[in-house]
């Protein structure tokens, strides 16, 4: 089914969730989030599905949420309704009662990473480039359950390497690292061994991997800091995200005061 620029696939007992935003590397607006956030709620009424594949088309996975969206962003609470909103979003992912895929290729920065960490399993193509560059590029910050998320999958020194260096990575060290399950030999193969993998878990016990995600999703929240919205304000309400946001709109290096 096409649906602006989600769309959906029944391939087999998989539904196959594309995001196709080719003006802008599949960046992602709100409304693309909300629409993908409730695929993934309506996924667990169908009893047919057996699996949950997210991927995206034009060479790329996501390139971050549209920074457009963030041009009007002045006060904490903007800040804080986003992360919450963005967490609630993420959250129908990792809630999703069956495996979840993340195919990926090409950029999965920022958000982009975000939704590839809140899936069960990631399968990357060697074109695949992963960070958080925002350290560089807008001055905010990801969420506690973002961060959380990352953690839980490559540890918090090494969630501090990519957020401070602002650095991407190839697929090859997001698989040594443990960020991705499997790198593919080529692009071409993705789709391929992705259609492979959802075949397997189609053919497993059910409840068994229905048990398993819950368990580690509840061992996940209880990780989550009490409160950090203050964290989240610090950054969005400050002079540099908004000069961030200005920079990038303006296609120029941002310049950086730290206030």
């Amino acid at each position: 089914m096409v649906s602006g620029e989600i769309r959906t696939e029944r391939r087999g007992g998989a539904l196959w969730i594309t995001v196709d935003r080719r003006s802008a590397r599949n960046a992602m607006t709100f409304a693309m989030y909300d629409r993908i956030a409730a695929i993934c709620r309506d996924a667990n009424a169908d009893r047919t599905v057996r699996a949950v594949v997210l991927t995206g088309a034009n060479e790329a996975f996501v390139a971050g949420t549209d920074i457009a969206q963030f041009a009007d962003f002045n006060t904490a609470e903007q800040a804080v309704a986003y992360e919450r909103r963005m967490d609630a979003w993420l959250g129908a992912i990792e809630d999703v009662t069956v495996p979840t895929v993340a195919a990926l290729r090409g950029p999965v920065v920022g958000g982009g990473l975000a939704i590839a960490a809140a899936c069960d399993l990631r399968v990357a193509a060697p074109s695949a480039r992963f960070g958080v560059p925002v350290a560089r590029t807008l001055g905010n910050c990801f969420s506690a359950a973002n961060l959380v998320r990352l953690a839980a999958l490559v540890g918090l020194g090494r969630v501090k390497e990519l957020v401070f260096t602002a650095r991407l990575i190839d697929a090859r060290e997001a698989l040594a690292i443990g960020l991705v399950s499997e790198v593919v030999a080529t692009d071409e193969k993705l789709v391929p061994r992705v259609d492979e993998l959802v075949g397997e878990l189609g053919s497993y016990a059910p409840l068994t991997l229905r048990a398993t995600k819950e368990m580690l999703r509840r061992i996940r929240a209880r990780m989550l800091p009490d409160e950090s919205a203050d964290l989240v304000a610090l950054c969005y309400t400050s002079a540099d995200f908004r000069e961030g946001v200005r920079a990038f709109l303006e296609r120029r290096p941002p310049v950086w005061k730290g206030e």
